[in-house]
């Protein structure tokens, strides 16, 4: 599996659409199923949402000020504080 791949796409699929965004940052899996259209497993997952949160730096914007940062998500999700 080619995760830059799957950043560069979802990367493509959510800039400028901050609802797409909340739905990545509220269930990150699924959204990756949705956009996508694979399963990916956890390991996996941490690594889209982290390449993606990078590949967006300051254009996650409201999201991030709003205090659901993806990352704090995904760690939330996976019981990792």
């Amino acid at each position: 599996m080619d995760i830059q791949k799957i950043i560069d796409e979802l990367v493509t699929k959510v800039t400028g659409n901050s609802d797409l965004l909340k739905k990545l940052t509220a269930d990150p899996a699924a959204m990756i199923k949705q956009l996508i259209g694979i399963d990916v497993d956890a390991d996996q997952v941490k690594q889209i949402i982290e390449g993606v949160t990078k590949a967006l730096g300051g254009n996650v914007g409201d999201v991030i000020k709003e205090g659901s940062g993806i990352l704090d998500k995904i760690k939330g999700f996976f019981g990792k504080n």
